[in-house]
């Protein structure tokens, strides 16, 4: 039960209008960079690490979650529309997405892209919350 309330009490303070605000810049951003072919997340996220010299710490780290999660998507967009993949996790968009592109579906692949993207980031971040104590315990147990 203390990890229900930890994930309320988490919840709680990133549901907060500052913090949500904070989200939707860091997507904004990360969208913006991570378009850019050759940019990847990580280094979308090193490049605007600056920005959040000012912000407080839990707003900071909602930022560079949606800064990743934002660059992540902008990979898609420039691998649909020009197939032209920035890193690796996008070759399978660019293939699938430039195809629908050419014939007249480029709406469509963006919006299973974003669709995906955050699917599959939720789910992901749920997985993490569940299984984080469990595998740090088994690498403490390395010694």
């Amino acid at each position: 039960m203390d990890i229900l309330s930890s994930l309320a009490i988490g919840f709680a303070a990133a549901l907060t209008p500052i913090n949500l605000m904070w989200g939707f810049i860091g997507c904004l951003l990360g969208t913006a960079i991570g378009v850019l072919p050759g940019i990847g997340p990580a280094l979308t996220v090193a490049l605007l690490l600056p920005i959040t010299a000012k912000v407080d710490p839990t707003g900071a780290l909602i930022m560079f979650a949606g800064i990743y999660y934002g660059a992540q998507f902008g990979g898609s967009t420039t691998s649909i529309l020009l197939n032209t993949p920035g890193e690796s996790s996008s070759m399978v968009t660019a293939l699938e997405g430039n195809l629908m592109a050419r014939n007249g579906r480029a709406g469509p692949a963006l919006a299973t892209a974003a669709i995906g993207s955050f699917v599959a980031g939720t789910i992901a971040t749920i997985l993490l919350t569940l299984f984080a104590p469990i595998v740090a315990t088994l690498a403490l147990k390395f010694g």
